[in-house]
């Protein structure tokens, strides 16, 4: 196996096991050979593939069904990979990163996760507290978000308010760092002047500082606006997950994602 010092320059894949179904998720990690199955019109290199010499990271690995688990298990036992619809093993060296934001032994005790992969997995185990645990890094993380978005979305904006900061502090933040990227490309593509201000922060309740709660139609705002209003607020309720706000939507991810990135402009 590298060390990790051989491993720095090496390839680095990242994998959302959430995002895929359980079927997908195996060739995604594994890889297939042609005519596999339906619609497997060519062989298709796995994640674990490209990343061999360097680093996968496996996110919401708690999201991985069982059956996917005991294929991964063999993986880490094996440091082997089987295309689906493979004839032969195909070794790998890969240094494995497993996140989730669930308790596991909890997951183990309901039948969920697999006691032997938690083991083999947790070598060297990390806990990051939640963000409202660790409000220093808040100013930090909002002005890396900040470049982030006002460089993608092209505006003009030269900075968040004082009072956009110190309401963010005295915020509990339950979607921690993802929360807090989504409510920050939020304000920018709400934003109409050159600073953040409460008034453009669209979160749970909606905007701050709108004692109804309730953002989503005014008198005189456009249809556009409105569709605009709706889809970030779709988003926020599934804490960013498009895939669940599309369906919450009744329209395609596709659509989705066209409509995010026509704001963006």
């Amino acid at each position: 196996m590298c060390s990790s010092d051989l491993r720095r320059d090496k390839p680095f894949i990242a994998v959302n096991c959430a995002a895929l179904p359980e079927g997908l998720l195996e060739s995604e990690l594994f890889g297939h050979e042609k005519g596999s199955f339906t619609g497997a019109l060519g062989r298709k290199i796995g994640k674990f593939e490209l990343a061999n010499q360097g680093t996968i990271l496996l996110d919401e690995i708690s999201e991985m069904d069982l059956p996917l688990q005991a294929k991964l298990l063999r993986v880490l036992q094996e440091y082997e990979i089987d295309r689906v619809g493979g004839r032969e093993p195909i070794p790998v060296d890969v240094r494995i990163i497993a996140t989730t934001n669930i308790e596991l032994r909890d997951a183990i005790n309901k039948g969920r996760f697999r006691e032997d992969l938690f083991y083999r997995l947790n070598v060297i185990p990390l806990i990051i507290l939640p963000l409202r645990e660790r409000k220093d890094d808040i100013t930090l993380l909002a002005d890396y978000f900040f470049k982030k978005y006002t460089s993608i979305s092209g505006k003009k904006i030269s900075k968040i308010s004082e009072e956009t900061i110190s309401f963010w502090m005295k915020y509990d933040w339950k979607g921690n760092v993802r929360e807090l990227e989504n409510v920050i490309e939020r304000a920018v593509l709400l934003c109409d002047g050159d600073v953040i201000l409460p008034t453009h922060l669209f979160m749970e309740g909606g905007i701050i500082g709108d004692n109804k709660g309730d953002p989503a139609v005014k008198v005189g705002m456009s249809v556009k606006e409105m569709e605009k209003q709706l889809i970030m607020s779709t988003l926020n309720e599934v804490k960013g997950n498009r895939t669940h706000a599309a369906v919450m939507l009744g329209i395609s991810i596709r659509t989705l994602r066209n409509k995010l990135n026509e704001y963006n402009k």
